[in-house]
């Protein structure tokens, strides 16, 4: 199981053909999100006709969701992170959400989370 970051699924909606064949060569089964992920898709639907998508790809995917655990260890690591990296609550969600789950995580932002050792970032080859 790999976590998609948000900026994965927004590529593939983009068009971008490498992180879509990679994502394909992972397995739509294979693939979760964060509940934050949702969430931040559905809030930059443009439209309902968007909106749909969105909703109808989401139902594809394993989402996990934003459990007390996960919740717990997120503030954690924004009281740890917060000033000394700018780690925003929504990433360290996301973080928290592959530590807790023990899954690698698939994001293009790697300077967001590469400072969380905890994290273990899917190397694309």
């Amino acid at each position: 199981m790999i976590l998609c970051d948000t900026n994965i699924l927004i590529e593939i909606y983009k068009g971008n053909l490498g992180v879509t064949e990679i994502v394909k060569s992972i397995g739509q089964q294979n693939i979760a999100v964060s509940d934050v992920t949702c969430a931040e898709l559905i809030f930059g639907a443009r439209n309902k006709k968007e909106l749909q998508v969105i909703r109808k790809d989401l139902k594809k995917l394993h989402i996990l969701p934003i459990e007390a655990n996960i919740s717990t260890l997120a503030v954690e690591l924004v009281e740890k992170y917060a000033l000394s990296h700018k780690l925003s609550l929504p990433d360290s969600l996301i973080a928290a959400t592959a530590i807790i789950h023990d899954i690698e995580l698939y994001t293009l932002n790697l300077k967001d989370f590469r400072f969380l050792k905890s994290v273990r970032l899917f190397q694309v080859s």
